[in-house]
């Protein structure tokens, strides 16, 4: 199986803004391949918290190709393979929100996040950040720039890998208890245009259920629901666990945000396809600024 690290930049708050993408494939204990590629997004907007952390500036992607044409080459070994990524929930929900706005179809996706890797092999009291595990580490690397971020990830996954003696990354996520995120994909839709989040939105989605609504086993296995509510503001994402009742963002909205049926409990993961679909163009979560 093929086994690539994958990172994001973003022009902006959005999740369907990427501006850069970095790519490392991992084989045979080494890295193998890299790639790197500016992407023009939907939207020309720029926020300046993004710019001063990447660098990225509208300019420098005015020319270049958009998100469609840029991962089109490499859909096949994403859907295909297993994917790291450092914050991993971040990434996957650029690539899925990119895909939905270009209208494209989205795979099934298996990811591995090695921040989570990191804690249980590389622990420290400072974190366990990207560029603070690649200093423990050694790996020499320009933080923020989405190539070289894919490489940094890659090595902290092949380090971990020595550091435990296994053979793969498989049984590296077997052997620290760590499953394989799997996320369900979802067919072409029409390209999006520049939107706003808005309770007006779901008119474009005639089709919908009435209320979309999930059962999720928690950490310790207890029963939340998860439902889409129409607010004031605009749908919302509410769950009843207790991060949930206090309006925190928790972690089964951020899992069904990405599509991920790991901790699904309900027989309705067509839905999540659905919510997937929605969540770039309208949808806002309860605690989200």
């Amino acid at each position: 199986m093929t086994v690539l690290a994958l990172d994001f930049e973003t022009a902006n708050e959005r999740r369907d803004s990427a501006c850069a993408v970095g790519l490392a494939w991992i084989a045979q204990g080494r890295v193998v391949r890299r790639e790197s590629h500016l992407i023009r997004p939907p939207e020309m907007r720029f926020a300046p918290g993004n710019i001063r952390v990447h660098g990225i500036l509208p300019a420098d992607v005015a020319d270049k190709p958009d998100f469609a044409t840029v991962m089109a080459p490499y859909l096949g070994d994403l859907g295909r393979g297993l994917i790291l990524a450092h914050n991993a929930s971040f990434d996957i929900g650029v690539l899925r929100a990119g895909l939905t706005r270009a209208g494209l179809a989205v795979p099934d996706l298996a990811y591995l996040c090695t921040v989570q890797v990191a804690r249980r092999v590389f622990p420290a009291p400072e974190g366990c950040g990207l560029g603070k595990v690649a200093r423990r580490l050694g790996i020499r690397f320009e933080h923020h720039d989405a190539g070289e971020d894919a490489y940094a990830c890659a090595e902290i996954a092949l380090a971990a890998m020595r550091e435990r003696a296994v053979a793969d990354v498989h049984a590296l996520a077997a052997a620290l208890g760590l499953p394989v995120t799997r996320a369900v994909g979802g067919p072409a839709g029409p390209r999006r245009g520049p939107g706003t989040i808005s309770g007006r939105a779901l008119a474009a989605f005639p089709d919908e259920p009435a209320a979309l609504r999930f059962a999720m086993r928690g950490s310790t296995g207890n029963r939340y629901h998860v439902s889409l509510e129409e607010r004031p503001g605009g749908p919302e994402l509410r769950c009843t666990c207790t991060a949930g009742r206090y309006g925190m963002r928790c972690r089964h909205v951020k899992a069904l945000e990405v599509g991920d049926v790991t901790d699904l409990l309900s027989d309705n993961a067509a839905d999540v396809v659905l919510l997937a679909r929605m969540l770039g163009a309208k949808t806002r979560v309860a605690g989200a600024a």
